[in-house]
């Protein structure tokens, strides 16, 4: 089965592997990433039960490469979006194979448990910024239809 177009996805899973920053034939900086997505659900008495785990090649480039390769490592939460893509191409034994990769258009630390590649590195969450203060304490006007 081809793709046709590009289908975007988005997920969260957790990094196999710390990304390794490579350079691409055309002088790219690039990283190739595995990431595991666990589906868990509940059973009819409340308790979690853990489905299977289904693995993802992620692909990310330039900017995006340098800056996972230096901020997350194995184990970190990742929210992933980018392009689901077909890939295909033959072994020397003349067999085609089929891979499905995910080109990063954008990733990220998970903020929904602490990794980390999002903590201060002292096992807890950077101190929230205080949030902006409006001129003379008075609130914006209410948005049309809000």
């Amino acid at each position: 089965m081809k793709l046709s177009g590009s289908t975007m996805v988005t997920f969260a899973g957790n990094l196999a592997e710390t990304p390794q920053l490579e350079t691409s034939a055309t002088g790219k900086p690039t990283v190739r990433m595995r990431i595991a997505v666990d589906t868990r659900r509940r059973d009819g008495g409340g308790e979690w039960i853990d489905g299977p785990t289904s693995w993802y090649t992620v692909i990310a480039w330039e900017h995006l490469a340098e800056n996972l390769a230096a901020h997350v490592a194995k184990g970190d939460r990742l929210l992933v979006h980018g392009r689901l893509e077909q890939r295909e191409w033959t072994t020397d034994a003349g067999e085609t194979r089929t891979v499905w990769e995910v080109t990063a258009e954008d990733a990220g630390p998970s903020l929904r448990m602490p990794n980390k590649a999002a903590t201060n590195g002292r096992g807890s969450a950077p101190a929230a910024k205080p949030a902006p203060q409006r001129s003379g304490g008075k609130r914006w006007p209410a948005r049309a239809g809000a």
